[in-house]
């Protein structure tokens, strides 16, 4: 049965509408992908990590749970670890991605060792806290910012403290500086300078089109209003003064280590940057503990001695 000219033009009008939708779709349910990954339980973070090192420290430690209260009134979960031995220097620790505060445990040990008391918590929209998208380090950042001025309003004993953050956590860290949050230093493991190339890094890898980068952002703009492109923690780092220790598996296929050689040209502060050989993503105090302690313990020290030094 022939269709007449009216009905054809009828069916054309509507597939070339149906185009745009699709593609907003698409862009759409990419944006979900990119900023709503499946997270970790508590539980299942723990199984991971007690498989790959000796978690048997935490259970003995005294725990302290509480929560705060962000920017936009987000609660975060928190806890401290308090060190045996009373110190009044505190390490806050930033996760990474879909993980959750438990993932931090794996730098525990050594911060104990050097004498601080840890502070864990759960990133925004992972862990205890309520489900949301990231952002990659914009809302994470403010977030960290509100947790040092909770930190230093709820322990008035600090001599001291620090950020130590990991892949997203190292993100949120660098975003935060922003802020001039009251630190005496940051290190930053495995952070990644903007979110965009990771992305295109790992859709090549992959050998998805790479254009799908762009649909993803424009479907972020839409469904979260937030851009893929605007997620940039270099950019929180030109008027930076806090000293900032880089560290970065040599062998990270995940986030490229010349996304700290990156971030540590944009700081205007006082920087070191070490690549931890085989390596991969997140894995470096794993690889080699004792190098990875021994650049931190240095980098300290070498900021306390600044910090103490006679002026003029």
């Amino acid at each position: 049965m022939k269709r007449n000219p009216r009905t054809k033009i009828r069916i054309l009008a509507a597939v070339l509408l149906s185009i745009p939708l699709l593609a907003v779709t698409l862009s759409c349910l990419l944006a979900g992908f990119v900023m709503t990954g499946t997270r970790q339980t508590l539980t299942e973070a723990m199984e991971w990590q007690s498989a790959h090192y000796d978690t048997s420290f935490y259970e003995i430690l005294e725990h302290t749970d509480y929560t705060v209260q962000s920017f936009d009134g987000y609660t975060l979960h928190a806890q401290l670890l308090q060190n045996p031995e009373p110190t009044g220097k505190y390490a806050i620790l930033s996760h990474g991605y879909t993980d959750n505060r438990l993932g931090s445990l794996k730098y525990v040990p050594m911060y104990l060792e050097l004498g601080y008391n840890c502070i864990i918590y759960d990133l925004r929209g992972h862990g205890e806290n309520e489900s949301t998208f990231t952002t990659y380090g914009i809302r994470e950042g403010q977030d960290l910012a509100e947790l040092v001025k909770d930190t230093r309003s709820r322990y008035p004993d600090i001599c001291e403290l620090i950020l130590h953050g990991e892949s997203l956590g190292a993100a949120s860290t660098l975003s935060a500086l922003q802020y001039h949050p009251d630190v005496d230093l940051a290190v930053a493991d495995c952070g990644f300078s903007d979110i965009d190339n990771v992305l295109r890094e790992g859709y090549r890898n992959a050998h998805v089109p790479v254009f799908l980068v762009d649909l993803a952002d424009f479907g972020a703009r839409i469904r979260y209003h937030y851009a893929l492109k605007d997620m940039r923690p270099v950019d929180a780092l030109a008027d930076n003064t806090v000293p900032i220790l880089f560290l970065h598996g040599a062998e990270d296929a995940f986030i490229l280590p010349q996304n700290s050689a990156d971030n540590a040209a944009a700081t205007k502060g006082y920087h070191e940057l070490y690549l931890i050989p085989g390596a991969g993503h997140a894995e470096s105090i794993l690889t080699d503990p004792e190098q990875y302690q021994a650049y931190v313990e240095t980098f300290i020290a070498g900021v306390e001695s600044r910090t103490n030094a006679p002026a003029g």
